[in-house]
């Protein structure tokens, strides 16, 4: 399976989604990297992902975009496939 890290804030409800999404789709670890507490962190995404919103997802190099983003792919039945490469 693909490592999966995931920008997050700790009161998001579209993270806890994401997380929810993930989990039901056999990921185990999700390495979360809260921009709530480290405000650097926040900018190193906005720089890598050309978004300020949380999540922002990678599954492997993939970046996937945020919860709506992961759903879609979750619906399109390709969610699977990139987790499993």
């Amino acid at each position: 399976m693909q490592s999966v890290t995931m920008y997050t804030t700790a009161v998001c409800p579209y993270c806890i989604r994401a997380k929810q999404i993930l989990k039901a789709r056999g990921v185990e670890v999700i390495a979360e990297i809260r921009v709530d507490m480290q405000p650097e962190e926040r900018m190193k995404m906005m720089q890598i992902t050309g978004r300020r919103t949380v999540p922002q997802i990678f599954i492997g190099d993939t970046h996937v975009g945020g919860c709506d983003d992961l759903m879609a792919l979750d619906s399109r039945g390709a969610l699977a496939s990139l987790l499993h490469g």
